[in-house]
This record gives structure tokens, C-alpha cells and sequence, in this order.
């Protein structure tokens, strides 16, 4: 089973965590993750972050999804990166989080495939009524 690390901005990380609690009617195994504050300098928490990821991995790797490419949390994840066993994905949602969650027993490509294609194609306008 592929762990699942995120790494957000404030309480992001913990409320997508509760809301997959809700919509699976459990906490999934596997899954941690690790709010991002403003006074919080990278180098301090990368030993966190690190310790958090290792809590995770139960030998088949870790997917690290974080909200923003660019910014401290993403920067974060781009330091736990090992290619085909620690991997990272941006712009991390709801749909993105459960197609991970349905999908990380099929290995590190397909999850990281799934998960972007959840993503996106769980961004869509809405019929009026």
C-alpha cells in the first residue's frame, strides 16, 4: 500500500484528511499530514516532514501531494522527492485525495496518474437547475 504524505498550507492538509473520513465512513490507513504556517522556516520542519513521510511508508513508496507548486509547502515536498518511490503531486483536492486513496495498491504510476486525473476531472461547472 503506497502511503499518502500531504504537506498544505495551515489546516488544509488535516480538513481534507476529515473530509475522506467522512465520505469513507473511516480513517484510511497510511496517511498523515503536515500544516505549513507563516512564521514556519522550511529548514526547521524538513526534519518533520521527514519523520511524518517515514510513519507513512510501509515499503511501497509514498505519494506527497501538496496545494501550491511554488510556495513553502510545495518546496517542502519537492525535498522528499526519490523518483519511483517518493513522488509529489500540486494542487491536491478532495477528488484528487479519494482517487488516490481508491487507487494506491496498484503501484506509484498508476496513483500518480489517477490522482491528477481526479483532480482535474473533478473540476467541472455545474448544470443549472
Amino acid at each position: 500500500m503506497i502511503g499518502i504524505f500531504l504537506i498544505t498550507h495551515g489546516t488544509l492538509g488535516e480538513s481534507l484528511i476529515q473530509n475522506v473520513c467522512h465520505v469513507l465512513n473511516r480513517r484510511p490507513p497510511r496517511i498523515a499530514q503536515l500544516g505549513v504556517a507563516a512564521q514556519d522556516d522550511p529548514l526547521d520542519i524538513l526534519p518533520l516532514a521527514r519523520l511524518l513521510l517515514a510513519e507513512v511508508d510501509a515499503g511501497h513508496g509514498v505519494l506527497v501531494m501538496t496545494d501550491v507548486y511554488g510556495a513553502t509547502p510545495g518546496n517542502l515536498a519537492l525535498k522528499l522527492i526519490e523518483p519511483g518511490r517518493i513522488e509529489a503531486v500540486a494542487g491536491v483536492n478532495l477528488p484528487m485525495l479519494l482517487r488516490a486513496l481508491t487507487y494506491r495498491e496498484r503501484g506509484m504510476e498508476t496513483i500518480l496518474q489517477k490522482a491528477i486525473s481526479g483532480a482535474r476531472d473533478g473540476v467541472i461547472q455545474l448544470p443549472s437547475a
